[in-house]
């Protein structure tokens, strides 16, 4: 009996709005330029709306529906962020040459960070890999490797820390 109440009150929660609208949110998602990544940020707008504790919703599909927007908005600026910095580094480095020094300290940084995420393990390793260096989606990662996604994120968590923890050593030098 316990387990039938569960399952309602998950229903009538906003868990419930996003499993019975999730087909719905993605093509939302993807019209709105996600294209192939739909399903990656449906998993992030699962995990923003639901780690917050909000009281009741008048308009659940409607609160929801502004957080994928939101969420897209945010993946616009984000996008446009990086192509202006890249835009700017790529100017940056036109003009300037790197002397040997920095050379040999971005050589040395290079190893750390190999090394620290190999640390991390084979699985995690060849992850962070697929996922960042050839832009293979994270369901596609877990499925070539026969894993659940949250594995997949765990293992990206797992290396993220690793390099964060690099990137600590390479500011404190």
């Amino acid at each position: 009996m316990t387990e039938a109440n569960d399952r309602s009150d998950a229903a009538h929660g906003i868990e419930g709005v996003l499993l019975a609208n999730r087909d719905r949110i993605i093509r939302f998602l993807t019209v709105r330029g996600a294209g192939d990544a739909a399903e990656d940020l449906f998993q992030d707008l699962w995990m923003r709306l639901t780690e917050r504790h909000s009281g009741p919703l008048a308009d659940p599909l409607s609160y929801v529906m502004r957080a994928a927007n939101n969420l897209m908005l945010d993946r616009y600026r984000s996008v446009r962020q990086s192509q202006l910095r890249d835009k700017a580094w790529g100017e940056a480095s036109a003009v300037q040459k790197p002397g040997a020094e920095a050379v040999l300290i971005s050589r040395e940084q290079l190893a750390m960070t190999e090394r620290a995420i190999a640390a991390t393990g084979d699985r995690p390793a060849h992850i962070f890999r697929r996922f960042r260096f050839d832009g293979v989606l994270q369901r596609d990662i877990a499925a070539e490797m026969g894993i659940s996604i949250s594995t997949v994120e765990a293992d990206l968590r797992k290396v993220y820390a690793a390099l964060a923890a690099v990137r600590r050593q390479f500011d404190a030098s």
